[in-house]
């Protein structure tokens, strides 16, 4: 089939196009913002890439394609999307195609959670893929021990990152309830994404809308430790479920050790240890978790703790997870996609169990659209806590205008430590300002779900030219 995809530019979409590409379709696509690295990905698949929406490419093709796969972030008023209604072309989203197309018939191993998605999603594969399963999997970030974020695979076997996100502006339903999981890993839960979910309640309804997909042969890999999705299995369960956390209650529990790796533990019974690579770029409780559900999920399709403990000592993270961008005058510049304030909390504190006592400087940018509408503004100062200093970025006006006063909202950070916090409206002011603190052996650490104007690189060079 000639597939055409609107929206081919974002993680999940362009993951779509790749693996369609590999499974033997002709692939194009557009986007509003055609622009590496997606767009390199996937033109060295043979994948055509078009800029903009405009109608007129329709007539570019020799012949109309078979099918248009719809991204999310296209709407009414979109004008190829009204041209394709006006004509009555073919339509479908992307979570349903991939569901009828590529998962159908497949064992798919589901990652669903607030935060650790794609971390989580990439050590599941990475454990197939060591232990000989050779997975299809879609993760939505570029996993370090794979080429790709997205392939076919060989076997029965598929991981997917598991989104509550809606699907496409014709169906409001989570993406995730079209993959169908016979493993599904529920990691935690909690309320984001306030442009579409009301509250807590309205995801905890989604989530039980992918319980009850879940075959009564199938697993639940589920978080004990966490009321909402404990609210999700009250409403009910057709498959059996699997407890994990921190504490031996559950069924799966961790020991932690001082070197942040940890021992699995199953019904109180210790089965194997997990060190982290040197360079694994994995640090913290909250993926020690992650792990633990990994290894969980993975035991369900018979790869023992033991062996997937092998596998995650020659793990690396997903780029954007506490990466390491660049050192200039003994200070490290890192990059995270941190945007919530749990998880903002969870990347500070983790790289704080790295660095001991060195400062840590976070650069901030709350872009998110749950964010922007303040939802979570009252628990970011709570986040921040434990770095030593706090310069956050807020547009004052365009596509990422912050609609409320980020100095107020900092400002219980100056009342525990005066000079503790700044807030900036202008990039270049943030990064003189950064640049100023920054002595050698600090470690500054940038958190944003954007590119955040190429904020990085920028500090590095500020840096280098003190």
């Amino acid at each position: 089939m000639h597939i055409h995809i609107l929206g081919i530019c974002g993680t999940f979409m362009g993951g779509i196009a790749a693996i369609a590409r590999q499974a033997g379709h002709r692939v194009t696509g557009c986007d509003a913002n055609v622009y590496p690295p997606m767009s390199t990905q996937l033109e060295s698949q043979g994948i055509e890439l078009i800029e903009g929406f405009s109608p007129d490419q329709l007539s570019q093709f020799e012949t109309m394609p078979d099918l248009f796969v719809i991204g999310n972030v296209v709407s009414r008023g979109n004008p190829l999307m009204e041209a394709i209604l006006n004509q009555g072309l073919p339509y479908i989203s992307g979570p349903q195609w991939l569901g009828e197309q590529v998962l159908y018939g497949r064992h798919v191993l589901a990652v669903a959670g607030t935060h650790g998605k794609t971390t989580t999603s990439a050590m599941l594969a990475w454990i197939l893929e060591f232990n000989g399963y050779k997975p299809g999997y879609l993760i939505g970030g570029v996993p370090l021990n794979f080429t790709v974020s997205a392939r076919l695979g060989e076997g029965k076997y598929f991981v997917i990152e598991a989104d509550e996100y809606d699907t496409a502006f014709f169906d409001k339903r989570s993406k995730f309830v079209h993959y169908r999981p016979r493993t599904a890993l529920l990691n935690n839960l909690e309320f984001d994404h306030a442009d579409i979910f009301a509250d807590l309640a309205a995801i905890e309804t989604q989530f039980h809308h992918l319980v009850r997909t879940v075959p009564g042969d199938g697993l639940l890999v589920v978080n004990g430790e966490e009321p909402a999705l404990a609210n999700v299995i009250t409403r009910g369960a057709w498959a059996p479920v699997e407890r994990f956390g921190q504490d031996a209650t559950n069924e799966w529990s961790l020991i932690s050790q001082e070197d942040d790796g940890f021992i699995v533990c199953k019904s109180g019974k210790e089965l194997a240890t997990v060190k982290w690579a040197s360079d694994s770029g994995v640090m913290g409780r909250h993926n020690q978790l992650n792990a633990l559900a990994a290894i969980a999920s993975a035991n369900h399709i018979g790869i023992s703790p033991a062996d997937s403990a092998r596998a995650l000592e020659k793990f690396r993270n997903v780029k954007r997870r506490l990466e390491t961008i660049g050192v200039a005058n003994e200070t490290t510049v890192y990059d995270d996609f941190a945007h919530h304030p749990t998880a903002i909390t969870t990347t500070v504190d983790g790289l704080r169990r790295k660095v001991g006592k060195a400062r840590i400087l976070a650069v901030l940018e709350p872009r998110s659209n749950t964010m922007k509408l303040g939802v979570m503004k009252a628990q970011l100062p709570g986040s921040l806590e434990a770095a030593d200093k706090v310069f956050a970025y807020g547009a004052n006006a365009g596509k990422e205008f912050l609609g409320w006063d980020l100095a107020e909202v900092l400002s219980p950070l100056n009342k525990s430590e005066q000079g503790k916090a700044y807030a900036f409206d202008d990039l270049e002011a943030l990064v003189k300002a950064v640049a100023q603190e920054a002595k050698p052996g600090d470690h500054i650490l940038v958190m944003s779900n954007g590119g955040f104007g190429g904020v990085h690189q920028k500090l590095l060079k500020a840096i280098a030219a003190k």
